[in-house]
């Protein structure tokens, strides 16, 4: 095995405490997080297809037992503790939509990113409804009014519809 740091933890919840949802706009700071965790533990390449197996010869077997060679084990395992990471931090509904038999990780976080690029325009739409309708009479706080139409101005950025300063300003 090379000099990579290799995962053994499962508690993902801790270090990406987003849950992803089908009906939220959090995909970006989910994926971001997902990034850095992944660079953290030399696995980035999980979020890429499987490369080809290269062979020391040119016989697929080994001359010891006229066996097929294994395939790498430690990408199986770091694929599937991958797996896990992706399946403990979605919903109950997206981990329905995207579990397949013998899907690799990369398979499932594609089926993630295209699930929710898909749902861009609906949820920019609620999203932006939303961001319209909220008025200060409805927090307790101008703190807490501010927050919200901060969280929801973010979440239109991360669907393709930034709202500007301008209109952070103006909204009443």
């Amino acid at each position: 095995m090379d000099n990579k740091l290799h995962p053994t933890s499962s508690n993902i919840k801790s270090l990406i405490p987003i849950t992803l949802e089908m009906d939220n706009s959090h995909y970006a700071s989910w994926s971001k997080l997902f990034h850095l965790h992944c660079r953290a533990f030399q696995v980035h390449d999980h979020l890429s297809p499987r490369p080809a197996v290269k062979s020391s010869s040119s016989s697929k077997y080994s001359d010891k037992d006229k066996q097929p060679r294994a395939v790498d084990d430690s990408w199986d395992r770091l694929d599937a503790i991958f797996l896990q990471w992706i399946y403990g931090t979605i919903s109950s509904d997206l981990l329905h939509t995207i579990l397949r038999p013998n899907a690799s990780a990369y398979e499932a976080w594609v089926a993630l990113k295209n699930i929710i690029q898909n749902n861009k325009s609906a949820r920019a739409i609620h999203q932006l409804h939303k961001f319209s309708n909220t008025r200060l009479s409805g927090f307790p706080c101008v703190y807490a009014y501010c927050q919200q139409l901060k969280v929801l101005a973010d979440q239109l950025a991360n669907v393709g519809f930034p709202v500007d300063n301008k209109s952070l300003v103006l909204q009443h």
